[in-house]
């Protein structure tokens, strides 16, 4: 073998083999499981352990764990204080304004959810996944994709291990290992690289919205007892940041003495001063959450990129051999500020796709039932009425954005509550359908008809009124588009 040759990977032979042992992928492992044990499943995490990527502090919506595992409630769980105050605050540079309820749309409302260590939940699944038989490959990252012959993906090696920073070999150097499966799903969080990759391979964002990120800094601290409050919720708007830009904080109070607080940052912002870290170190001096902190000790700190596209920006989910999963997808509910709910939900569905194939002897080829069902489902359901928040509020500002965005929503879930099911998902699926006929008039060579296209007033030759000059007509329409889209329930 010369000297620059790199050795062969040892491979691994799996039914499914997931990348990423987040909320997502876990519950895809646990779902392919319970719908055929025999099945062999592997997952594989970048972190020494699971959770370890994971800062602690979230609010979550149960909806996935009902549905992932409906007995939980009876069972003993990290999942354990339920939110008993739920505040919104207007802040300025020395005060607050708090918010009412009352005009909040319901999905706001975070009656019901849970506070947690998201950290711990994942480990709690982990071991829910390893009792049915899941093999779960902690501190290993996945760092190349496999192709077939056909360009399908048949899998995932790890990295190598034992080069040095100069990118030699050393001594104790070991090649990764190929995992291999009949489908994979990638469950990498946001951004992840193997699902950069496979998007732009794939052209998965193709006829779809350029994707919009946030960054989201979060601490853990320990406080003292007399200023701990416990399932108390808060999120804020207002200053520290100006109204042009985009972002807020929140504040979680679980388990013993733990507050969980977060400031997130749009990353759309103008100015190219501004610092996202000292911005949040600001806001924790703010009068409304500085004695929270007085007495108190932080235990951990950390950062995240956050998908914040939301219904217009996700990619097409299925390829040759594979499927994106959870915020590789890009499934956060931003004024909800929520995505672990629509992350499990993905996961199940993709596993569910997933198993029919294998079931009908399928293998590397795509599921292309998961893309077709997830607008429909519970997910399409939680991002298809705040699909307006965020353009109004990247358009408008924070003040007059997040006011017309609650407008918005009120009245997407009023006409989706008016909708039966077939009708709903009719609605849903009507800006592909639109974007389909704008295209070529549903693919008419596909029938075998020419198409003679018209002019606008109607057919050849009749008449056509024009109700304003060129010029009047185009300011009328730029005037209504965006008030036209907000009260239609269309998409900006």
């Amino acid at each position: 073998m010369a000297a620059n040759e790199l050795p062969a990977r040892e491979a691994m032979e799996f039914d499914v083999v997931i990348v990423g042992a987040g909320p997502a992928g876990l519950a895809a492992a646990i779902r392919l499981k319970q719908l055929k044990a025999d099945l062999a499943v592997v997952v594989v995490e970048k972190g020494s352990e699971v959770g370890a990527h994971i800062l602690s502090g979230a609010v979550i919506d149960p909806i996935g764990l009902d549905r992932l595992l409906p007995g939980w409630r009876e069972e003993e769980t990290p999942v354990k204080q339920q939110v008993t105050e739920d505040r919104f605050y207007w802040l300025g540079p020395s005060g607050a304004l708090r918010l009412p309820a009352l005009p909040m749309p319901p999905l706001m409302s975070n009656h019901g959810n849970f506070v947690v260590s998201l950290g711990n939940v994942c480990r709690w699944l982990a071991t829910k996944a390893e009792a049915a038989g899941v093999e779960i490959y902690p501190g290993f990252a996945a760092a190349e994709v496999l192709f077939g012959e056909n360009g399908e993906v048949v899998g995932v090696a790890t990295g190598d291990m034992g080069v040095g920073k100069d990118g030699r070999r050393k001594d104790h150097f070991t090649r990764g290992m190929e995992l291999r499966g009949k489908y994979t799903l990638f469950a990498e969080g946001a951004r992840g690289n193997l699902s950069k990759l496979l998007i732009a391979r794939f052209g998965l964002d193709r006829d779809r919205d350029p994707p919009k990120f946030g960054l989201g800094l979060k601490e853990l601290w320990e406080v003292a007892p007399d200023r701990h409050k416990p399932g108390l919720v808060q999120h804020t708007f207002g200053w520290p940041l100006d109204n042009r830009t985009g972002g807020g904080s929140f504040l979680y109070h679980f388990d013993d003495n733990l507050v969980s607080v977060g400031f997130v940052l749009h990353l759309n912002y103008a100015n190219p001063w501004l610092a996202p870290f000292e911005e949040f170190q600001r806001f924790k001096t703010h009068p409304l959450v500085r004695g929270t902190f007085e007495g108190g000790k932080r235990l951990a700190y950390g950062a995240r990129a956050l998908t914040e596209g939301g219904w217009q920006s996700v990619p097409k989910l299925s390829f040759p051999g594979g499927a994106l999963i959870g915020c590789a997808a890009g499934f956060m509910n931003v004024p909800r500020i929520k995505g672990s709910h629509n992350a499990m939900l993905s996961g199940m569905l993709a596993a569910e796709h997933v198993a029919h194939a294998l079931a009908e002897g399928r293998s590397h080829d795509e599921v292309s039932g998961y893309e077709a069902a997830w607008r429909a489902s519970d997910i399409g359901r939680d991002l298809w009425p705040v699909r307006n928040v965020k353009p109004l509020w990247s358009k408008l500002g924070t003040a007059l954005g997040v006011a017309l965005g609650i407008l918005a929503v009120r009245h997407a879930l009023a006409r989706q509550a008016g909708l039966g099911d077939a009708q709903a998902r009719r609605a849903m699926q009507a800006d592909r359908l639109s974007q389909a006929r704008r295209e070529n008039h549903v693919r008419p060579a596909l029938l075998g008809v020419p198409v003679q296209h018209q002019p606008r007033g109607g057919p050849a030759g009749a008449p056509h009124r024009r109700r304003h000059g060129p010029a009047e007509g185009l300011r009328a329409r730029r005037l209504w588009r965006p008030f036209g889209a907000l009260l239609s329930g269309r998409r900006l």
